[in-house]
Order: C-alpha cells, then structure tokens, then sequence
C-alpha cells in the first residue's frame, strides 16, 4: 500500500471499523492529514469527457471502450482509449461475450478469395427472429467484404429465390455489380432461377462448403454484431415494425458506427476515403426500388423524419 488514494481508503476502513480516529491512522500508515482531508479537484474537461463517456456508453451498450473513444475523438475530444477504460471501469461498465472454441479439424488446400476492393465480393445469408407474439421471420442480409457496408436488410414472413433476385437488383442499382457473390448452399440461393440471372448479369457464385459457416466469416461476423446490437435489444409488435428499426440500425452501422477493421471509421467514411485515394469509382445514385435496399443518409439527418419515410414505405410493402 504505497498510493496516496490507497492509504485513504485505509484510513477511512480503519474509521469505518472503529479501529482509531483519523489522525491515528493517518500517523500510522504515513499520510499527512491534509493529504487525507482534502478535496480533490477535477478540471471543466475532465468531467465533460466523463459525461460523454457514461452518455455515449449508455446509448450504445454493446460498444467496448475502443468504440466509445473512436466516437469521442469523431465529437474531438483528445482522449486515450486507456482513460476511456478506466473511467468504464469505475463505473461497472464492461460488455462481456462469451466466445465458443472451435475446433480446426484440418488444414485447408485451397485460398479462399479475398476482397481487395469494392464491390469484388458480395456475401448474403439468413437470419432469423420473431414477433412478440411469437411469429417468426426471415432477413435476408447483403453485405460488401471490402468497405463493410451493409447494403440491404430485407425482413418477410419467407423470402423466395424471386424475392432474393429482387433485393439484389435493388443493390445494383445503387452500387454496381459485384464480381463475385459468396453464399451457402441454401435452397434460396442454388435454385435455378438465381444461377441462370446471375449467369446473364455475369456474376460469379462462391459457395462454401456446407456444414462450413466459417468460410463465409464477413456476414457471420455482421449477423452477431446484428443480434447483439439490435435483434436482442428490440421487441418488433409486427413485421412493419421489425423493418422500420432494422433500416434504421442498418443506416447508423454504414453512417456512424465505427469498424475495428477500418481504423475505427464508418464504412461510409471508408468508402469515401477509398474515391477520394481513387481506389474506386463512386455508386451509382439511381433510385431504388422497394426491397430492402433504401438511399443512405447523413450523420447530420433528422432521424425522425428518415424513420418516419421508411416506417410508410414499409407499411405499404407490408
């Protein structure tokens, strides 16, 4: 026991438990009284960061500190993520996951492919969830392996290989066409008429091995961050609902939240550092049609009113 703080708290135990007075244990364990009696002073910026660290941690509960300080230097703050951690800390802020093993039965012979550069490799899946009244349903989730973005959520009592086709000519249209789309061998994705419209829109399939989820780890990895962020958070009442809030998480995960594997930017603010460097041309702005897939919006934009846009289109497909 050799800090100051340390020595304190041993003097206000030994109070607390009657074993002396304040300056009898202050004498005893070599602290100066007036080190033990005074107060503290915390600067104006000190308690802002503080504030906007328990804010910050509060509306997004599932971040960890690295996130909480990449927005706090986003706001321009000058924070180290190590003072973030230690403020959490204090406060009993921690997000705890617990991680299965998995067993690596073999070494693999081929390289899978990597995205170097947008729209190289698409990736799609399904995930489920339900009602509150016990309803389950289907979203069908489209995702860029390069710039991380999100590019469609569409939710549906059951989603069809017509419907699958329909959210990715959306997708197209606001982004280009991919090179490669990567998948599983869902019966959604291996029915004829999506492999005969991807072999007239010259898209390459890859599917994984099946029984192999981990071949496909880009939208494996997005579906967890999905189900943490927002699935296990949120009761959907109807399937209206469940869209409305999915569109509305989809636009904050490509608009603000920031991606470890980024450098902590956005995937918008990813992708627009890639056509500023020139590495990619930019997507199309064509207008979209009803699946899924709806025009991105700024940091800056009124929530309220982009919620209230999509909440009618929703209905209406509903």
């Amino acid at each position: 026991m050799v800090s100051p703080s340390a020595k304190r708290r041993a003097v206000k135990t030994s109070q607390e438990e009657g074993w002396g007075n304040g300056a009898q244990a202050c004498r005893a364990l070599g602290l100066a009284r007036s080190s033990y009696y005074r107060v503290g002073q915390v600067s104006v910026e000190s308690r802002r960061i503080h504030k906007e660290v328990l804010e910050l941690s509060d509306k997004h509960p599932r971040y960890g500190y690295r996130r909480i300080t990449a927005l706090l230097r986003r706001e321009g703050f000058e924070v180290n993520a190590k003072r973030v951690a230690r403020i959490r800390r204090e406060e009993g802020l921690k997000v705890s996951k617990k991680q299965r093993r998995m067993k690596r039965v073999g070494l693999s012979t081929s390289e899978r492919r990597r995205a170097t550069r947008p729209r190289e490799v698409w990736s799609w899946d399904f995930v489920e969830d339900q009602t509150e009244n016990g309803s389950n349903f289907r979203i069908l989730t489209l995702l860029d392996e390069h710039t991380r973005q999100c590019l469609a959520t569409h939710a549906a009592w059951s989603v069809r290989a017509v419907d699958v086709i329909t959210v990715l000519e959306a997708a197209i249209a606001r982004y280009g066409a991919p090179e490669h789309i990567r998948s599983d061998n869902g019966p959604e994705f291996i029915a004829y008429a999506i492999q005969d419209w991807m072999e007239k829109a010259a898209i390459k399939t890859i599917y994984i091995t099946p029984g192999s989820p981990w071949e496909n780890g880009h939208i494996e990895s997005f579906h967890d961050k999905l189900r943490d962020e927002c699935l296990n958070r949120e009761l959907f009442g109807t399937l209206a609902e469940a869209r409305v809030i999915l569109e509305s998480w989809r636009v904050e995960y490509n608009d603000l939240r920031p991606h470890s594997s980024l450098g902590y930017l956005s995937p918008s603010e990813y992708m627009r550092k890639q056509q500023s460097d020139g590495g990619c041309a930019p997507p199309n702005p064509a207008p979209l049609a009803a699946a899924g897939v709806r025009g991105e919006v700024g940091a800056t934009a009124p929530w309220r009113q982009e919620n209230q846009t999509i909440k009618q289109t929703a209905e209406l497909q509903f």
